[in-house]
């Protein structure tokens, strides 16, 4: 008998090894199926595959209304996907999102950023910080230098909190300043550290760390058990350095990625560009960024509007 269990199972080791989705995904998946078939236990429907079909889907879709349509969104391709590989591999007749028009409306919320303002407020905390600590050996010395190299990360490169997480060591080339990014779907990127008190804090902090990075299993970032750092100790340390700063806005690692395109916008970049640093495979996620660029435009209208070239007066 073919169930939504045993399926699942298949479903999973199929975005494992033959698709090689991360980590992450592959979770993200496992929870919504896992959900799914608890759905079906609750409301005593057949459990088979094949007995799926739209009204169970409805149902669900129904008993999950509640969430963010974002997670709606998300639980939705999860199901599509696990049933365009079960129509794939022939182990059922219909696939059921076929003759199904499901439209989840998500509001469109602009990004949060900081100014250059907030962004040098904070570099100013961590150095500050790291400059009160005399003694280079004790930890407090060695903890301020890695939050450091944790913001000069995310603002350098502008990448996600789980990709500056997952950076290994052998990604970074520190005679070029070469990071190599693995992404969402595990794309890589090239990114260039160009600034050179950049290199020189992620050099210092290499030197200081190399024992404690060997032991992690080459991750860059590591904690005080000398393992990974972890996206939630990343945003721990972003959230303290932002307190410390007085910044009146809510500042996480994302933050970081959005200002960095928005102040690159401002530098008059090309978005293409913009669009291959943050990694987006489609410019329509980049081009949010140009409609939160109020004073590049407040700038370009005071300066560049052909209304200036005349002068005719009313009043």
């Amino acid at each position: 008998m073919s169930t939504i269990q045993t399926e699942t199972s298949e479903f999973i080791n199929h975005c494992k090894y033959e698709k090689n989705l991360s980590e992450k995904t592959i979770k993200a998946y496992g929870s919504d199926l896992a959900q799914l078939k608890m759905f079906l236990m609750e409301k005593d429907f057949s459990s088979e595959i094949d007995q799926i079909t739209k009204t169970e889907i409805r149902g669900f879709l129904e008993a999950i209304s509640k969430l963010k349509p974002k997670s709606i969104k998300r639980k939705v391709a999860t199901m599509k996907a696990l049933f365009n590989f079960l129509e794939f591999e022939d182990k059922i007749p219909v696939n059921p999102f076929r003759k199904m028009r499901i439209k989840i409306q998500e509001p469109k919320r602009l990004p949060k950023v900081m100014d250059i303002k907030d962004v040098n407020a904070m570099f100013k905390s961590a150095y500050t910080r790291n400059s009160l600590c005399k003694d280079s050996s004790e930890y407090s010395y060695l903890e301020s230098l890695r939050n450091i190299v944790v913001i000069e990360l995310l603002f350098a490169t502008g990448a996600r909190v789980s990709e500056i997480a997952n950076l290994y060591e052998e990604n970074i080339d520190f005679s070029t300043g070469s990071l190599k990014i693995k992404g969402k779907g595990n794309k890589e990127r090239i990114i260039q550290i160009c600034n050179k008190e950049t290199l020189k804090v992620l050099k210092k902090y290499h030197k200081y760390f190399k024992k404690k990075i060997q032991n992690s299993g080459g991750f860059f970032l590591v904690n005080r058990l000398g393992k990974k750092l972890s996206d939630q100790s990343i945003r721990g340390i972003v959230k303290d350095l932002s307190n410390e700063a007085k910044i009146q806005k809510h500042i996480t690692p994302h933050v970081f990625r959005h200002t960095l395109a928005t102040l690159l916008l401002e530098k008059d970049v090309d978005i293409k560009y913009i669009q291959n640093i943050l990694g987006h495979s489609s410019i329509m996620t980049t081009q949010i960024y140009t409609h939160v660029n109020r004073e590049k435009q407040r700038q370009i209208l005071t300066i560049k509007h052909p209304r200036k070239d005349f002068s005719m007066q009313y009043f």
